[in-house]
């Protein structure tokens, strides 16, 4: 039983009450505390060494990591961040001065973004570091962005490049929580995630809450430095466009947004952030799953994102 499996099973009856607007399946959930022009986003992630980060990787960049996870899917819903709790484990020989440095990086990030860290949990962990963080957030009440809404022929779009995250940019992402309010205050977004596990695996999470399928270019997939870096110095590792479609941990937004205004979309990035790429790449389709078209003809989609327990 795979990650998805397992939720899909622990998700059947969870507890709800009449404050939930949207509750496990998206980035976020959306809670209705009768604010007049806000909702509320709630949202939890964890780290785990081993998994998410080495046991050599600067303890900064792990705090940093913790939280950036938890505001990138801030950011998937349009949100603004608010306010976090920590819950951290830890083995019976963890260093003082190792924590409080995961800890700097932690807040370092939470003070760029004005969130407030208000507390939470120490405990014992055999062997390995975790660290889990709560996030609370607020979005405009309608402006908030779901997965499920995707529609067939809406233009697909992707900021940044993709793949060979595990180079390093992992640990140094920017949440783009700027972007998606910006996208949501001047352009109709009909849906939108941030790619945690993959374009392959994001899409394809996108495109089932939609009810759709898709059709991506091959040669529109913006593929990183990285991904072309590590495809020539390893010729039997991953090609860039497979590292682009499964290896995970990008944190860019993919979004789909009608068809005509995907000029006029790409035209205002271009003014307002004139330094992140915005790729169109391609289209929602009827249907299911996910094809690959280029010159030779168009094909299936076989490869999947990251996926835990697979």
């Amino acid at each position: 039983m795979n990650e998805f499996e397992l939720i899909a099973r622990l998700t059947k009856a969870l507890a709800a009450n009449q404050t939930v607007v949207t509750g496990a399946g998206d980035d976020c959930a959306v809670l209705d505390f009768g604010l007049p022009d806000k909702l509320f986003l709630f949202k939890t992630d964890a780290v785990v060494e081993g998994v998410h980060f080495e046991k050599d990787t600067p303890p900064e960049k792990i705090g940093r990591k913790a939280l950036a996870r938890c505001l990138s899917d801030i950011a998937a819903m349009a949100g603004t961040p608010a306010a976090a709790v920590v819950t951290i484990g830890l083995p019976e020989d963890f260093k003082p001065e190792t924590v409080e440095t995961i800890y700097d990086g932690l807040n370092a990030l939470a003070k760029k973004h004005g969130v407030a860290v208000v507390g939470g949990e120490t405990t014992s962990n055999p062997e390995r570091i975790f660290i889990s963080v709560a996030l609370l957030g607020t979005v405009r009440r309608g402006k908030q962005a779901l997965r499920s809404g995707a529609k067939a022929g809406d233009a697909i779009f992707v900021t940044g490049e993709l793949g060979g995250s595990s180079a390093g940019r992992h640990l140094d992402f920017e949440p783009r929580l700027a972007e998606a309010r910006w996208l949501t205050e001047h352009f109709p977004v009909h849906a939108m995630i941030d790619l945690s596990d993959g374009l392959a695996g994001d899409l394809g999470h996108l495109l089932k809450a939609s009810g759709v399928g898709a059709e991506l270019l091959k040669t529109a997939v913006p593929l990183s430095r990285a991904a072309k870096e590590n495809a020539r110095k390893n010729p039997f590792g991953k090609m860039p466009l497979v590292a682009a479609l499964s290896e995970g941990e990008d944190f860019e937004l993919l979004f789909t947004v009608a068809a005509g205004d995907a000029v006029k979309l790409l035209d205002a990035w271009k003014k307002h952030f004139p330094k992140l790429k915005l790729s169109c790449i391609g289209k929602s389709v009827a249907g299911k799953g996910i094809t690959l078209r280029d010159k030779s003809g168009a094909q299936k989609l076989n490869t999947h994102g990251y996926v835990h327990f697979a």
